[in-house]
């Protein structure tokens, strides 16, 4: 019975992880950049803690409604938010997030990343907190588990072996 249960645990375990995994690796591997949403400016439409799935796209490209994000001035944050308008002669596009009262500002093309295609909700929790310590204690932790799922039926068996009166190891 231990072995079954440990098995079932095991297999729920190892198929959420590749789940989780390939949801992530996937869209990577499509072209897609990935990128976690810390703030609630896309609520509802794209909820904090979602992974937005952008498509490198140049900026002239985008129209009216898109979503896209851009890297500001400062150079190491993005932002997703909604295109109001775009201005071709000007090279600048104006966005704002949909819960946000005021629009961005202009954004030069060049701060354009590309056009959000999808969103998945809940995973950038995941990649963002795999990156703190705890984060990485909880990765080991259900490595460790699911290790221990696999060798927990046979260190019961043993115990069961030995109650029964079944040889030791040691007797001779």
């Amino acid at each position: 019975m231990a072995k079954k249960i440990c098995n079932i645990l095991s297999a729920l375990l190892l198929a959420a992880l590749t789940a989780v995994a390939l949801a992530i690796l996937i869209p990577m591997l499509l072209g897609y950049r990935e990128m976690a949403v810390l703030s609630g400016s896309m609520e509802p439409a794209i909820p904090v803690g979602s992974i937005v799935c952008v498509k490198p796209t140049e900026a002239s490209q985008l129209q009216v409604g898109d979503v896209c994000t851009y890297l500001l001035p400062d150079g190491s944050t993005y932002v997703t938010h909604r295109v109001l308008s775009v201005d071709g002669e000007a090279r600048t596009l104006v966005t704002q997030g949909d819960a946000n009262d005021a629009p961005d500002g202009e954004i030069a093309f060049s701060q354009v990343f590309g056009r959000v295609a999808f969103h998945l909700p809940l995973l950038g929790y995941i990649t963002t907190g795999i990156r703190t310590p705890t984060g990485i204690f909880t990765a080991c932790g259900l490595a460790i588990l699911i290790i221990l799922l696999n060798f927990i039926p046979a260190i019961v068996a043993a115990g069961e072996k030995e109650k029964a009166g079944g040889p030791r190891s040691g007797d001779a």
